[in-house]
């Protein structure tokens, strides 16, 4: 466990991981290999060695130096507290139903924390809205209930509704399509990336030094060691904490309200 995450100005609690109501189950449930992410390989579903009796983690002040950056960028988006407090009633011991409760909820809480984004919007407001409704009354049942959800069809109803909000946010300007783009790497900084269709674009360690990035869509983009020091970001749509906080920025990167700051920006050296 990594420790409590507390919700930005926007973003509602039950969207937010609270470790101090989870019983570790991220550093239990998924599997990693050896990788720029995570300094070891561990088996799906085997507790981490640093994961302490008490279910705390170890090293938790100081994963980056010790190699995990990955574990610093997970999120469940509050579906860890939701298996612990509400499926399993409050449990005080972890058992093996709770992985296979998370792997479904983990992918629904997410949807739920972009659909708030788009309830926010006036074109698309009211239908995202009533799927939140419809997604929160799924990821209240009970353990069977949500074995037997089609997460699937969720995601495909959701993002059909994300289409909506990004046309209507594009519309009269719209902006390059690189959805799905390698763009690994690449130096972008004087590519106008305003309006952008960016979803399940590769940027991995691309410079974005002071980009506009005034309603790109990011929805799915893998922003690991993107360099955004002096890019803006507070127009972007469909961005989650996890992408921010995989990415280096630095305090002239703006960023959406609802979702915050990643805090070792702080820590960053300032655009050259």
């Amino acid at each position: 466990m990594t420790g409590g995450s507390a919700a930005s100005p926007e973003r509602p609690p039950a969207r937010s991981a609270d470790c101090s109501r989870c019983l570790a189950l991220c550093c239990v449930g998924p599997g990693f290999t050896a990788s720029a992410d995570f300094a070891i390989d561990k088996p799906a579903r085997t507790p981490c060695p640093h994961l302490d009796p008490d279910s705390w983690c170890g090293i938790h002040d100081r994963l980056r130096e010790r190699g995990f950056p990955g574990c610093v960028v997970f999120d469940c988006f509050g579906a860890g507290q939701q298996v612990v407090q509400v499926t399993f009633g409050g449990s005080e011991r972890r058992v093996p139903a709770m992985l296979d409760v998370l792997e479904v909820l983990r992918p629904l809480h997410e949807v739920l924390a972009l659909l708030d984004e788009a309830a926010r919007s006036p074109a698309v407001g009211a239908e995202a809205a009533a799927l939140v409704a419809r997604v929160e009354a799924l990821v209240a049942a009970d353990a069977d209930a949500l074995a037997a959800i089609d997460v699937g069809a969720v995601r495909r109803e959701a993002g059909a509704l994300f289409d909506e909000l990004v046309v209507a946010a594009h519309a009269g300007v719209p902006g390059e399509d690189l959805r799905g783009a390698d763009l690994v790497g690449a130096d972008l900084r004087r590519r106008d990336l305003r309006a952008a269709r960016l979803r399940g674009a590769l940027l991995v360690g691309a410079d974005l030094r002071g980009v506009d990035l005034d309603r790109a869509e990011l929805l799915g983009a893998d922003l690991r060691g993107a360099d955004v020091r002096g890019a803006r970001l507070h127009g972007a749509l469909l961005l989650t904490a996890p992408q921010l906080t995989a990415a280096a920025g630095d305090a002239a990167t703006t960023v959406p309200a609802h979702v915050g700051r990643p805090a070792h920006w702080a820590a960053l050296p300032s655009r050259p």
